[in-house]
């Protein structure tokens, strides 16, 4: 819990509706897919769960609805590429990420963060060679300081996390 968060009430009905369609629990309501879970949002409240701990579930549980449903893609999703894994729900958690702005203290620059992780993407999509997690652990972005700039704890975050989730796709 943090003392603003995520509404309890309205994450632990989201929770057990994703965990009675995943067959651990009995279904509170109509069953949920990834993409519903990805459109879910959580008003800010006093004494909340904390947002990170609650988004990187989320997340996982988005893996587990996106492995059991299958089936064919959206069209303009990512295609399979040979050597690579299928990591769709990857594509669109890249494109959904959003970052903090520094103002006033030094910060990413936007244009590098953003650039970077488009290339990330055409990689996956097979448009560009693909980035290896050697690439994200390793990629430096300038720093802004009179300007607006990504916040560097929450970038550097997410590239850790990102970098797992390319490892974890990579292993057999």
């Amino acid at each position: 819990m943090r003392l603003r968060g995520y509404d309890r009430g309205r994450v632990d009905e989201v929770v057990a509706r994703i965990e009675g369609t995943l067959g651990r629990a009995p279904l509170t309501g109509p069953p949920l897919t990834g993409q519903d879970v990805r459109e879910v949002r959580f008003g800010a409240v006093f004494r909340g769960y904390d947002r990170r701990s609650v988004d990187e579930r989320l997340l996982e549980y988005i893996r587990e609805l996106a492995a059991r449903e299958g089936g064919p893609r959206a069209p303009g999703s990512v295609r399979r590429v040979d050597g690579l894994p299928d990591a769709g729900w990857l594509v669109d958690w890249i494109r959904q990420s959003r970052f903090g702005v520094a103002r006033f203290r030094a910060g990413y620059a936007e244009r590098d963060v953003d650039a970077f992780l488009d290339r990330m993407i055409a990689g996956m999509c097979g448009a560009a060679p693909p980035v290896s997690v050697r690439d994200v652990r390793e990629c430096v972005f300038r720093t802004v300081r009179l300007r607006p700039g990504y916040n560097e704890t929450e970038v550097d975050r997410f590239l850790v996390q990102l970098a797992s989730a390319l490892e974890a796709l990579d292993a057999p």
